[in-house]
């Protein structure tokens, strides 16, 4: 039976009308029209439908819609724009961090809460933190370093 869920949506409100165990991928993909997060494994393995919940990374497909009522949701769309890249996205462009590109917005969201919890990460604790996101193109090392790029810019915006 459909139910009233409301929460923030990439810093706005929303609302919708769905069952409460809908998948969040499902409502995000679905009634709010956001393609960013995609359908990978649907076993929450694979981490191509990754979002940020409250600035924790959490598998999308593997999430009801109803555990988010009251949360911050963000997704790749909320994390920069063309014009205005987050530093992430940035150094992925700039070491071509990517290939197809089908796994990349779970890993910039991965790596965002990463870097939000740990601004200094060591080259493992980024590959620990990405493990659950998998990309078949085997740009890895690329990511890794984008990563750690990423997060020395921001130690420097922070400090400047």
């Amino acid at each position: 039976m459909p139910q009233s869920i409301e929460f923030t949506l990439n810093g706005r409100p929303a609302r919708v009308e769905v069952a409460e165990t809908e998948l969040l991928l499902d409502v995000l993909r679905g009634p709010l029209g956001l393609s960013g997060a995609r359908f990978g494994c649907g076993a929450g393995q694979c981490g191509a439908c990754a979002v940020l919940v409250d600035g924790a990374s959490v598998f999308a497909c593997a999430t009801e819609i109803g555990a988010v009522a009251g949360c911050a949701v963000t997704t790749v769309e909320g994390l920069g724009t063309p014009q205005a890249p987050h530093p992430l996205q940035a150094a992925f462009l700039e070491l071509q961090a990517g290939q197809c590109g089908y796994c990349l917005s779970g890993i910039l969201l991965g790596a965002k809460a990463l870097l939000d919890a740990n601004p200094d990460p060591t080259r493992a604790e980024i590959a620990q933190a990405l493990d659950g996101h998998l990309c078949r193109c085997g740009v890895h090392n690329r990511v890794l370093d984008a990563v750690a790029l990423a997060a020395r810019r921001l130690r420097e915006e922070a400090s400047a």
